[in-house]
């Protein structure tokens, strides 16, 4: 095991032989850590290594079957969310936890000691102050159910920052922002670590544990493999301990052959953000979204999969009008959408697994209102194969699994209805890069099998690796084009930003 660490102070935070387990299928198996005051430590691993798991007992959403948490040198006691929250541990977790019906400012008040008649002025202020440190800009009295994700986000971490912490949990936290407002977070993490904070940080984008963590803890199939100095590995060292083998290269190269014919159309179309959008996709392609933040890339989407209803233009699907006023009719004709959501717009996560994969599909499987759960069961076991699907068994709850495989549950719903086009709308967020390298090579496979594919990604690197073209919105309008041979990422933000 390699070990380094500051030599100053003893560690602010200690996990010591942490063991979970989930229907008695090992989550965490003897893991430890330390992290120091002033340190940002990066916690890294594939889907389904256990950082999550790690991180919900930390916080004391679960309860450990084994080990000890220390802060400052002494166990916490109880390891309850409330008495984690008192002894100084605060945690933003990859998921959201905030309460869309209340405001923003209720929001960040929510869980504080805040008297029987609290000073609303004061409150104002405070909540306020931490919105203009991030650079948030954000009315304290917004619902947060009329928020973007991104926006919720920055609330999430808002949060966590107006509770003063003497630890700072960000599990993902930048999977919604954009370069900037990300840029603006590690300034304020800055200051942080500055002031004595300890920060753990997990990130699948490996750019950013390299720029900001001075070490890296290591987690693979439960197990914490050691601490490393950030400056002794390079990027391939660091996939090959995550992953335990060489990965190959990301993206799997483009095959030779020609897309075939126009599969989708949009003429004019138009509704909510979107102005004005005109695009052809064809057979065997993936065709790009390119863009800022509020763009209109993800409006544009919910219009082509009938999840909004356009207001103007036309939509042609082998080359007849269509007009879906609803999802399932979309999903009926074969248009699919993987959300950008997958908590919110995805999954139920309080059901099963397999009966998340069969929610669009029970039509095919049920008779005068009796589902052959035996034909559910076969197909599903086969995509949890073919895909790689880890999961404790068929029932085990959607929220219980790790973000890369709740991914490929969904993934594998949309295959098992066969789709003629399939939207996918920020596909690797919050993915290992063992699991994106998957989707990448299963997106090749697809296009080979002439699948039509639309990709909206913020990974600039991703989206140039996969298209075969990309669109580049900039306020609700198409400003431009680009094929192989032109897309460039200096292309692309050129005219993305005008």
């Amino acid at each position: 095991m390699a070990t380094s660490a500051p030599c100053d102070a003893s560690p602010l935070l200690q996990v010591r032989g942490l063991c979970k387990a989930f229907a008695g299928v090992p989550a965490v198996v003897d893991a430890s850590l330390e992290l120091h005051a002033g340190e940002c430590l990066g916690l890294v691993g594939g889907n389904g290594a256990g950082k999550s798991t790690l991180i919900r007992v930390v916080t004391g959403a679960h309860a450990p079957d084994a080990g000890q948490v220390l802060l400052k040198g002494r166990p916490i006691q109880g390891l309850s969310p409330a008495a984690v929250s008192r002894a100084g541990v605060a945690c933003i977790y990859q998921e959201g936890t905030l309460i869309p019906h209340l405001t923003v400012r209720e929001n960040l008040l929510l869980g504080r000691e805040r008297g029987f008649w609290p000073d609303r002025r004061v409150e104002r202020r405070a909540v306020s102050q931490v919105l203009k440190r991030l650079g948030a800009v954000l009315e304290p009295e917004q619902k947060v159910a009329g928020l973007e994700l991104a926006a919720r986000q920055q609330v999430e971490i808002a949060r966590a920052l107006l509770r003063r912490a003497a630890v700072l949990i960000l599990d993902e936290p930048t999977t919604a922002l954009t370069p900037a407002e990300a840029d603006r977070l590690f300034l304020v993490l800055d200051e942080l670590k500055s002031e004595g904070m300890g920060l753990l940080f997990v990130s699948h984008r490996l750019e950013e544990l390299f720029a900001h963590s001075s070490r890296l803890c290591v987690m693979r199939d439960g197990r914490s493999l050691g601490h490393w100095p950030t400056a002794e590995l390079d990027r391939p060292h660091l996939i090959e301990l995550m992953v335990g083998r060489p990965v190959a290269a990301e993206f799997p190269p483009r095959d030779a052959v020609a897309p075939g014919p126009v599969v989708l159309e949009a003429r004019g179309l138009g509704g909510g953000r979107v102005v004005e959008a005109s695009f052809t996709l064809r057979q065997g392609e993936v065709l790009g979204l390119g863009g800022l933040a509020g763009a209109g890339r993800t409006e544009l989407v919910r219009l082509l999969s009938g999840a909004d209803v356009p207001q103007r233009g036309q939509l042609l699907l082998d080359g007849c009008p269509v007009r879906f006023a609803s999802p399932r009719e979309a999903i009926a004709r074969g248009v699919c959408l993987l959300s950008e959501d997958r908590q919110l717009e995805g999954l139920v996560p309080l059901m099963g697994v397999r009966e998340n994969f069969a929610l669009p599909l029970l039509d095919r499987w049920s008779r005068a209102g009796w589902v052959h759960r035996g034909r559910e069961a076969a197909r599903f076991s086969a995509h949890v194969e073919s895909l790689g699907i880890r999961l404790a068994g068929p029932e085990q709850r959607a929220r219980e699994l790790s973000g890369g495989n709740q991914q490929k549950v969904l993934l594998a719903r949309w295959l098992e209805r066969g789709p003629r086009v399939l939207i996918l709308d920020e596909p690797t967020r919050g993915v290992d890069v063992g699991t994106k390298a998957e989707i990448y090579r299963l997106v090749r496979r697809l296009t080979r099998e002439g699948l039509a594919l639309v990709l909206i990604s913020s990974d600039m690197p991703e989206l140039l690796g996969l298209s075969h073209r990309v669109l580049v919105l900039r306020e609700g309008r198409v400003r431009g084009e680009l094929g192989p041979d032109a897309c460039t990422a200096e292309a692309v933000m050129a005219l993305a930003a005008g």
